[in-house]
């Protein structure tokens, strides 16, 4: 038997028990894949992260949900970043980069009203159309077809994990929202292993541009995933192209996590005619225990 250490951090919050909570694991470097997938199926954070050596970058992280790992993780990356920085692992250096999945990408931090805040570049946004039913679609998140707004495009859409983009014409329909996850490779025929994000551009937080839920992949082993970095960075290239029509750089508030009392905020800048996607947030330390191996 094996004790392994993991630390609990909630992200894009600075208050415990909000935001997205992610599993950190410090001491990972001799585990096996077998052995990070076993530790995230009992921690069952929707991911736990795990910072490793890279010979490609200043840092390698591997992302694992219950279910598979991943390419890349928003929250469990600011996670792990807020863990090692606030625990003197990182030096002095407000930069660095992190070897994923999705490709070397670069990280910076800045401190604002005491707070540390921390900016992650994430690959360049592709979208590929959703051809399948609309009805299908609605029916498997708990909602009607005529909740759906088809003045926007429903899509796939990926700045390092691919998620199914669906705009929602109300704020009101998130309430009634209710996922059967079970259902979506069916209904996801192009990627049936991709999440559904739902989103509206009514919103609760005046400041925010846009709001949205995230339901997982059955694969994953979890239902909701309550504030998604890489789906929200996703969603700032899509307000670009698809809804402002602007190739100006935008900045954006995206809020998440209330239906499910996990509020949180991310801030998305789009730069770069829509093709540079960055993510700021924050996060919280909550607590650590033991996973036995």
């Amino acid at each position: 038997m094996q004790n392994i250490k993991v630390y609990h951090y909630d992200a894009f919050s600075s208050i415990p028990n909000k935001g997205n909570p992610a599993g950190v694991v410090l001491d990972g470097g001799a585990l096996s894949e077998e052995q990070m997938q076993d530790i995230a199926a009992k921690v069952g954070f929707n991911e736990t992260a795990f910072p490793l050596k890279s010979t490609q970058a200043d840092l390698r992280i591997r992302y694992f949900t219950p279910g598979h790992e991943i390419n890349l993780c928003g929250h469990a990356t600011l996670a792990t970043l807020f863990a090692l920085k606030t625990k003197s692992l990182l030096g002095d250096a407000n930069e660095l980069t992190i070897e994923t999945k999705a490709g070397v990408l670069p990280i910076r931090f800045t401190e604002d009203h005491d707070s540390l805040y921390m900016t992650m570049r994430q690959a360049s946004p592709q979208f590929q159309p959703f051809n399948g039913s609309l009805e299908d679609l609605a029916r498997s998140i708990g909602l009607e077809p005529g909740d759906i707004d088809q003045t926007l495009p429903t899509m796939y859409g990926s700045t390092g994990t691919w998620t199914l983009i669906v705009p929602v014409k109300s704020l009101s329909a998130f309430t009634r929202m209710q996922p059967d996850n079970q259902r979506f490779p069916e209904v996801l025929k192009e990627m049936p292993r991709s999440s559904i994000h739902p989103f509206c551009q009514q919103t609760y937080d005046p400041d925010a541009r846009m709001h949205a839920r995230h339901f997982s992949s059955p694969f994953s082993g979890t239902t909701e995933d309550p504030v998604t970095g890489t789906a929200s960075g996703v969603m700032g290239a899509y307000y670009s192209r698809y809804i402002s029509r602007q190739t100006a750089a935008l900045e954006l508030v995206i809020e998440q996590g209330q239906e499910i009392g996990r509020d949180g905020r991310v801030r998305v800048s789009v730069s770069d005619n829509g093709n540079t996607i960055e993510v700021t947030g924050n996060a919280v330390y909550v607590g650590e225990f033991d996973v036995m191996l």
